[in-house]
């Protein structure tokens, strides 16, 4: 019987590094091993609630240009944000965490955002956790790619992408619902 004992326990070990987490929210499976640990590979799904009008605003501008006109594009307008993060699009949906960053006009010719955010998570495991996004947004595009740059928590060293698309959008309340899908490998 001593002889299986070394046997059961690196059963028991080697299976707990090949679990998986998997929620509506997210889906975690391991990845490789490296000498510095284990690295997994996590996809988020999730709905980016911005209200740019009203009292309730999520996101406001910062800085325009002085001189510009109906004709002129909104080169170098920059907002700040502090959007809300949930599991579904409906406004009264499960909370999973907050967007919390900057984006700016960065085309003369193209509507095209700067992006500087980090998605702060409140839920689960992820509950104090972050990923740190910067890249290029294409405004118009259907889905818009953007890179992970970063993380902290959980996400400790995190790389991949997030794409994103319009759920909804209504020009006239200042609202849209922003669905994501995003892909990272951490450790």
């Amino acid at each position: 019987m001593a002889t299986y004992i070394p046997f059961i326990l690196f059963f028991v070990v080697f299976s707990t590094f090949f679990s998986a987490i998997n929620t509506k929210f997210s889906e975690q499976s391991p990845l490789t091993i490296t000498m510095k640990g284990m690295e997994k590979k996590t996809g988020l799904h999730f709905y980016f609630h911005d209200i740019s009008s009203g009292k309730n605003r999520t996101s406001t501008t910062i800085a325009q240009p002085l001189n510009m006109t109906a004709t002129a594009s909104f080169f170098g307008s920059t907002s700040r944000a502090d959007v809300l993060l949930r599991e579904g699009p409906e406004p009264t949906s499960k909370l999973v965490g907050r967007a919390l960053g900057i984006y700016a006009f960065a085309s003369q010719h193209n509507a095209v955002l700067l992006m500087v955010m980090n998605f702060a998570f409140v839920d689960g495991i992820y509950n104090g956790s972050s990923l740190s996004i910067l890249g290029r947004k294409a405004i118009f595009d259907i889905v818009r790619e953007m890179p992970v740059v970063g993380g902290s928590g959980v996400f400790r060293l995190a790389r991949g992408y997030a794409l994103e698309k319009t759920f909804s959008f209504n020009l006239k309340a200042g609202v849209a619902v922003i669905e994501y899908n995003v892909s990272v490998v951490h450790f």
